[in-house]
């Protein structure tokens, strides 16, 4: 149980304010990088897929990142580098 408000320190407002906590939003993977392009290509023939497809072998917990938006001047920040967890909810503190 993570609160949703919390008081924690701003390094804009350099000061303790009121945070709202919120999940970061999963974004998809850039199509530009080297790498990125040389799977695509390999996807793009008759081949097999270039590695051995992980099914049935997910991690039981997922990362979760939080980001901390201030409630003063609206910026957010987060803390680092998010930590597994099975199940997440919010309550009201």
């Amino acid at each position: 149980m993570i609160p949703k408000v919390q008081k924690r320190y701003c390094p804009y407002c350099r000061k303790h304010t009121e945070h709202v906590v919120e999940e970061s939003k999963r974004r998809p993977r850039r199509q530009d990088t080297k790498s990125q392009r040389r799977f695509l290509r390999k996807l793009a023939g008759y081949g097999s897929f270039p590695k051995e497809n992980p099914k049935g072998r997910e991690k039981p917990t997922r990362r979760l990142d939080l980001r901390y938006k201030c409630g003063v001047c609206g910026k957010k920040h987060d803390v680092g580098t998010g930590f597994r967890i099975k199940k997440v909810e919010y309550v009201k503190a």
